[in-house]
């Protein structure tokens, strides 16, 4: 059975260029050209994933992500940024959306990835190598040293690029092995960490570093990023040595800055 992808785009260029790229990678596409048509398409027609643009007429992608929303819709949605300003990032994923690209820098081929790994629940073992030799190219000298632990690809891409805009040097873990693979290696200032995590959950991977032999890594201070922000979970973070806490639903990426240079004393 083929996966079903709904293109949400006014501009017929650009939308046809897409469709006939998917349609030649073996999706089925359907195309809408405002969010008013996309809402009914994504009713009748139940697509796999959709494609969203921000700016249309009638009714814009925030309105089609917050319908999503309140429908319970669990579609993936990829968002087609204008901008790619961090507000814009920070409120599509609060909406809902998985991934996001900025439409004056589409690539065919890295939007057909992205399509991809979300079909295959995000990760594949080709694109965990991709991952990590990207990850070794960002790594930028100067400034703190920040080990970002985030299996939410998206919101790992937003908190990255906001702590090298703020002068960190930043690096990423997708998974709690790596990332007590990292904190030893890389010896950071900071430890951002998710509590979920695959194959080592965040909890895990604080007592590694809690327990570690080297009192650089023992004792970095470790903020963790909880989901829901249980109060259970809040509590057993700061029992098992975390320094602080911020819930996902609700913090900026000015926030995670904020905390980051009080915490360091910038």
């Amino acid at each position: 059975m083929q996966t079903k992808i709904l293109i949400v785009e006014d501009e017929d260029a650009l939308a046809s260029v897409l469709s006939s790229k998917f349609k030649l990678e073996g999706f089925e596409v359907h195309i809408s050209v405002n969010g008013g048509d996309g809402l009914r398409e994504i009713e009748a027609w139940q697509p796999n994933l959709i494609l969203l643009d921000i700016v249309m007429p009638k009714v814009n992608g925030y309105e089609v992500l917050e319908s999503l929303q309140k429908n319970n819709n669990k579609t993936p949605v990829i968002v087609i940024s204008n901008s790619g300003q961090d507000v814009e990032l920070e409120k599509i994923k609060k909406l809902g959306a998985v991934d996001y690209i900025i439409k004056t820098q589409i690539n065919p081929e890295e939007f057909v990835g992205k399509v991809k790994n979300i079909s295959d629940n995000h990760y594949t073992k080709d694109s965990k190598k991709i991952k990590k030799n990207k990850e070794k190219k960002e790594e930028v000298s100067g400034g703190a040293k920040i080990l970002l632990v985030e299996d939410d690809s998206f919101l790992r891409d937003i908190c990255f690029k906001k702590l090298k805009k703020e002068g960190f040097n930043v690096v990423t873990a997708v998974d709690g092995e790596e990332a007590v693979k990292k904190v030893s290696e890389f010896k950071p200032a900071i430890v951002l960490l998710d509590i979920i995590l695959p194959a080592m959950d965040g909890f895990e991977v604080l007592k590694e570093i809690r327990s570690h032999k080297d009192i650089l890594v023992k004792n970095v201070p470790v903020i963790m990023l909880t989901n829901l922000g249980q109060e259970e979970d809040n509590k057993k973070a700061i029992s098992l040595g975390a320094s602080d806490y911020l819930v996902k639903a609700h913090f900026t990426t000015e926030e995670i800055v904020e905390k980051i240079k009080n915490r360091l004393g910038l």
